[in-house]
């Protein structure tokens, strides 16, 4: 059976400047500079996959850190495999203010952005 695993360089989750930052006054407000943005894939939403944020400040061996200015974004190796190649963004405009999951690996997205399928 061939191996169909990603390489290494394609399981990335890239952090824009924009998100590590909101990230970052995020925590500060928290009081806990040893919390990280804990980003996560489920099953469910409308289109299958759905996104999921929280704080942590634990990781595990299955978890996966990046680092952008100083500010960790982690995310479970399950979650990872749909995430790979993907960016993390904050991006504020006249609708509102959101983090927006920039991901190559999704097939069709819902109108909100936090559900996708692949």
């Amino acid at each position: 059976m061939p191996d169909t695993a990603l390489p290494t360089e394609a399981r990335i989750l890239a952090v824009s400047e924009s998100a590590a930052k909101r990230v970052a006054f995020l925590i500060a407000q928290e009081g806990n500079p040893k919390l990280m943005l804990r980003l996560t894939v489920s099953g469910g939403g409308c289109s299958g996959f759905q996104y999921g944020f929280s704080f942590d400040e634990t990781t595990t061996d299955e978890d996966h850190v990046f680092e952008k200015d100083g500010t960790k974004v982690v995310t479970d190796d399950a979650s990872l495999d749909l995430l790979a190649g993907a960016t993390l963004d904050y991006v504020e405009d006249l609708m509102g203010a959101a983090f927006q999951i920039k991901n190559p690996n999704a097939s069709a997205s819902c109108g909100c952005g936090n559900s996708f399928a692949v």
